[in-house]
């Protein structure tokens, strides 16, 4: 009987937070950076990206080499961190690692050629930017075109600790982007919800319409209503402009 209210319990629950109690369940350790140290790699890079499922602004990722001899505590998929202990796990990586790199790839783009390609591309140019060069990589659930030695590691933001290291960079250098937006576009509560589909989201869309910074290819986004928002200070330069050829 015991069983079965249990089973009924997690059928009720949606996919999301079935993962994330499963993620919770999971311990994030270096023990894949210890095979990859001990098959010769000296640079082993932790590969994430953030943002793939939201409506608004970039995909970005990161990618993060740890010092071997320096150990942060706490490291795991920035989803399970409150945004406080985000910031300083985030400070703690950047000064104490290797080496680092942060990329994004703005929405016009992800329209162009696809989230997944986005995201990949994000990955790509993050790995691009390390110097000194990884000569390994530590990817979640994603493999690169690139002649680099690389593993894909299913949830590996909640295992490899350098992915969860490169989640939480790329988390927390994503949220203040979007946050910077915010004051631009108040109707859609990008402080809080960084972009993602909320129902305050959802409600602005349908009475306000996409912004230009919203992803066009997205469901939810061209199928607004209305058509799409033009900033303001656009319609102020179009203005001026205007004015000057007169």
């Amino acid at each position: 009987m015991p069983s079965t209210v249990k089973l009924r319990t997690e059928k009720q629950l949606s996919a999301s937070a079935v993962k994330l109690r499963l993620l919770k369940r999971l311990r994030c350790t270096l023990k894949y950076e210890k095979v990859a140290w001990g098959s010769g790699a000296k640079l082993v890079a932790g590969v994430d990206e953030v943002g793939r499922g939201s409506l608004f602004g970039p995909v970005v990722a990161a990618a993060v080499v740890l010092d071997p001899c320096y150990r942060i505590r706490g490291l795991r998929d920035s989803k399970l961190l409150l945004a406080d202990r985000r910031e300083v796990l985030a400070e703690r990586i950047r000064k104490h690692a290797v080496v680092w790199a942060v990329a994004a790839v703005d929405a016009a783009r992800i329209d162009q050629i696809n989230i997944y390609h986005a995201s990949r591309l994000a990955m790509h140019e993050a790995v691009s930017l390390l110097s000194p060069a990884a000569d390994y990589l530590l990817i979640d659930a994603m493999r690169l075109q690139c002649e680099v030695p690389q593993r894909p590691i299913i949830h590996g933001d909640a295992l490899s600790a350098s992915i969860a290291a490169a989640s939480i960079l790329a988390k927390v250098h994503r949220d203040r982007m979007i946050s910077e937006w915010d004051p631009v576009f108040p109707a859609y509560g990008l402080r809080s919800n960084k972009g993602y589909s909320t129902p305050k989201h959802l409600a602005a869309l349908r009475e306000h319409g996409p912004s230009p910074l919203h992803r066009q290819s997205f469901a939810p986004v061209w199928n607004a209503p209305v058509p799409q928002a033009v900033l303001e200070f656009m319609l102020q330069d179009s203005g001026v402009a205007a004015e000057q050829t007169a």
